[in-house]
């Protein structure tokens, strides 16, 4: 199995979703991007840990080449992702953009070693997959040169995207099964070996973690209905990852209400529908290395 950290998530599998959701976040986080970028070095180092399917170094290729140029370093513990992540970078970096993949793991105490002195260093929905959080945005922020940006983005309001009554099973699904993805949750963060509670904020986990100029701010993600058929084919596959990512903590109507929601040949499918939507925000939170 290829995973993230030690979370025993299939991330490979989930490749396709990936890159939908790259798609459909992007022209909330392009401004994000530019944002993070703006006051660098010239020609600065970005470190993009946790790079997915480079959905957020994509943007970060673009305003360096728009500029004077720069580095994205990619760096991922899944050989899959990490391919991708570099296939769709290079495909906007352009000459001035040095691309580097590098394969490794936000748990590894040595991953200094590995990765150049960055002027920003970005993690999204990461840190949370390491047992020791706080030890982990220390990791991050050891990676950053004096002067630089340590950028996370955790946490947000969930996505919606099913309306209450679906004419089929109870109404207000997709409320269980997001309050079912918490236990869940809760659950993973428990099982990760050596895990270490760390009850309070990120903003001040930032400030622990030795940096200043802490902010946080949040990029909203906003697709009303009807959708694009990118957004039909993304909820699909959304409500059958977060189906099969709880199991058993959804009742049986519920399960079988989704198997119906999710069958490309049901009369229920949710492709075939005209009122789905995406809307939620990304809480980013960031802070300055001394």
């Amino acid at each position: 199995m290829s995973v993230h950290t030690h979370d025993d998530i299939d991330w490979a599998d989930r490749l396709a979703q990936l890159r939908m959701a790259d798609t459909l976040d992007a022209e909330a986080l392009a401004p994000v991007a530019r944002r993070l970028l703006s006051g660098s070095a010239a020609r600065p180092t970005v470190v993009d840990v946790g790079c997915g399917a480079g959905g957020m170094s994509v943007h970060f290729a673009r305003e360096l080449a728009l500029g004077d140029g720069g580095t994205v370093v990619l760096l991922d513990a899944t050989p899959a992702l990490l391919a991708e992540a570099r296939r769709a970078v290079g495909a906007v970096a352009g000459e001035r953009v040095e691309v580097v993949g590098v394969h490794g793991d936000l748990a590894d105490p040595r991953l200094a070693d590995r990765v150049p002195a960055a002027d920003l260093v970005w993690a999204s929905g990461v840190v949370h997959h390491v047992g020791d959080q706080q030890a982990a945005l220390r990791t991050l922020a050891g990676l950053l040169r004096p002067g630089a940006v340590l950028a996370i983005s955790e946490g947000g309001l969930e996505m919606r995207c099913l309306p209450w009554d679906l004419g089929i099973g109870r109404p207000g699904l997709e409320q269980r099964l997001l309050a079912a993805r918490a236990e869940w949750f809760a659950g993973m963060r428990a099982g990760i070996a050596d895990s270490v509670a760390m009850p309070y904020g990120w903003p001040r986990a930032l400030r622990e973690a030795g940096l200043e100029d802490v902010e946080s701010f949040g990029a909203l993600i906003d697709h009303p209905m009807p959708g694009s058929d990118r957004l039909r084919e993304y909820v699909v596959h959304r409500v059958g990852w977060l189906a099969e990512s709880v199991g058993d903590r959804l009742d049986t109507d519920d399960r079988a209400t989704i198997a119906a929601l999710v069958d490309p040949d049901g009369q229920d499918f949710l492709g075939n529908r005209t009122d789905l939507y995406l809307f939620g925000a990304k809480a980013i939170h960031s802070g300055r290395s001394r």
